[in-house]
């Protein structure tokens, strides 16, 4: 089953495509990156995967339900991290996603057994009476990671989740994602950490809102290889600019 599954989805702003006629499949339990430069429509994507922004066309459903009708359901079965910091920096970890989860309408019981599991699995008991703004970057992206899932979610997307975290904190972070998707969960990720990307089961690769690119990293370093074929060792940044420029 894929828990994302859209074709053809677009979003024109007056007479400019931000996303031109793509279509992407992701499997329960996938983990797929989508890459691309600034200003390639990345953010745009992902808010209409959301629910949070109306595509200007699309056929396909997130989590089972119609991206363009049911976005509402839609929003109920997911989990989103954005870009900006979204925690309350006055609060205490605990006190962020107990406000959370309130918000998703968890009962008191589900949310003390999904809070343990979840300060376990991103290691935040130490750190559950500290206030957010004390954090160092790394444990406030996982914080709003832990408010992000406190709901279960058939699906999560996480944009630019690692954006100033160190190398260290970048990596367990995606131990995380990796267990999420052990659990079935569904992730979609941006990022502009190249490296990072080989955690992905599949990319997308996106430029002027277009698709110009997609398969698991080794495929795609495959399919590049074909085009520099005095480089030995191509890496998914050689596929970044042969596919972009």
């Amino acid at each position: 089953m894929n828990e994302i599954a859209v074709e053809s989805i677009t979003k024109k702003f007056g007479g400019f495509a931000a996303v031109d006629n793509i279509s992407l499949y992701v499997p329960k339990g996938g983990i797929c990156g989508v890459l691309g430069p600034n200003g390639a429509g990345k953010t745009t994507f992902i808010r209409m995967l959301c629910g949070l922004l109306l595509p200007t066309e699309c056929r396909g459903s997130v989590s089972g339900f119609d991206i363009m009708t049911e976005y509402e359901e839609i929003k109920r079965r997911i989990g989103y991290m954005s870009q900006k910091f979204s925690l309350y920096p006055f609060l205490t970890v605990e006190e962020n996603i107990d406000f959370w989860a309130k918000c998703y309408s968890l009962s008191s019981v589900d949310l003390k057994r999904k809070k343990e599991e979840i300060f376990e699995i991103l290691k935040l008991e130490k750190l559950r009476n500290v206030a957010v703004r004390v954090l160092t970057g790394g444990n406030r992206q996982r914080c709003a990671l832990a408010c992000a899932i406190i709901h279960n979610p058939s699906v999560v997307f996480l944009d630019e989740p690692t954006s100033g975290a160190d190398p260290l904190a970048r990596r367990d972070f995606w131990k995380i994602i990796g267990k999420l998707s052990e659990e079935g969960i569904s992730v979609l990720v941006t990022t502009h950490y190249l490296e990072e990307a080989e955690y992905c089961r599949q990319i997308l690769l996106i430029s002027g809102g277009k698709k110009v690119a997609e398969g698991s990293p080794t495929d795609l370093k495959k399919e590049c290889a074909s085009y520099v074929p005095e480089k030995k060792n191509i890496t998914l940044e050689d596929v970044f600019i042969l596919k972009t420029k």
